[in-house]
């Protein structure tokens, strides 16, 4: 099976230069959905479904490959030279920050820019070195032993905890991607994010990168905002006045602004 038809990929839009959107944990590419309709006016734009995520994202997931977030930028990679994709725009949530950041480091040819919303190379706290990550070790295996006991009691309380304010519209949409994931491959995928440290990573990183960050994120807390944009060289950084880990369901216009600032400049436009 080809790698397009396995991430159930999605086409859209016009032009020359592409878009390419990755989503977080939790979501699937319909996470795109209000954003998506801006970016077509000037893109050829190009999502995917993570390993395990989407409509029959069990099919798509393999545990011994995507037991690290390499396994994931492999698949990432792997989309862009079955599609001919090269020099794109990477647009990733979350999660998908750091496998765009990987795959940029293995293959810095594929991209033009990185733009990462919500992204961490590291969620638990490192007193010792003086990083805030957001987490201690107590809180996470607290939350993996509720996802193992009943899962959806457990997306209950982890779809507001995360989201923060929203419409409940937004709410509703998350819960319904959360619920698609196969709850054992839902837990290992999130110990699998939050147990990881890519910090290592950040200094080869030699794409332009912006970082995007909401104000206050339970999951992303500013203080890695400032450690991301102090770690990748060259890096562009912004906070925006929002809250939640999910921006881009909560308050998708403020979001795409931020975006179209970034795209548009590649195709001689203003902003």
């Amino acid at each position: 099976m080809s790698v397009a038809k396995r991430l159930k990929t999605t086409w859209s839009g016009v032009g020359s230069h592409v878009v390419v959107l990755s989503h977080g944990f939790g979501l699937d590419q319909s996470s795109w959905d209000d954003l998506r309709p801006a970016l077509d006016t000037h893109f050829r734009v190009l999502s995917y479904n993570l390993a395990g995520c989407g409509d029959d994202g069990a099919s798509s997931y393999h545990r011994d490959v995507h037991s690290s977030l390499f396994g994931y930028a492999d698949d990432l990679l792997s989309l862009l030279d079955e599609v001919h994709a090269q020099s794109v725009s990477y647009v990733g949530h979350s999660v998908s920050g750091m496998i765009g950041m990987i795959a940029a480091v293995a293959r810095p040819e594929c991209f033009e820019q990185l733009i990462l919303l919500q992204a961490s190379p590291r969620y638990l706290n490192d007193p010792e070195n003086g990083y805030v990550g957001g987490f201690e070790q107590g809180d996470l295996d607290a939350l993996y032993e509720a996802m193992a006991t009943n899962y959806q009691t457990w997306a209950a309380g982890f779809v507001p905890m995360v989201m923060g304010v929203g419409p409940q519209h937004a709410l509703s949409r998350f819960s319904e991607t959360l619920f698609k994931i196969r709850p054992d491959i839902a837990r290992h995928i999130l110990k699998m994010i939050f147990q990881a440290d890519h910090r290592a990573t950040l200094s080869r990183v030699a794409v332009p990168t912006h970082f995007i960050h909401s104000r206050k994120d339970v999951a992303v807390p500013v203080d890695v905002a400032q450690w991301l944009h102090a770690h990748v060289p060259g890096s562009t950084s912004e906070i925006l006045e929002l809250e939640g880990h999910m921006p881009h369901l909560t308050q998708p216009d403020v979001v795409r602004e931020a975006l179209m600032r970034r795209l548009l400049p590649l195709m001689g436009v203003a902003t």
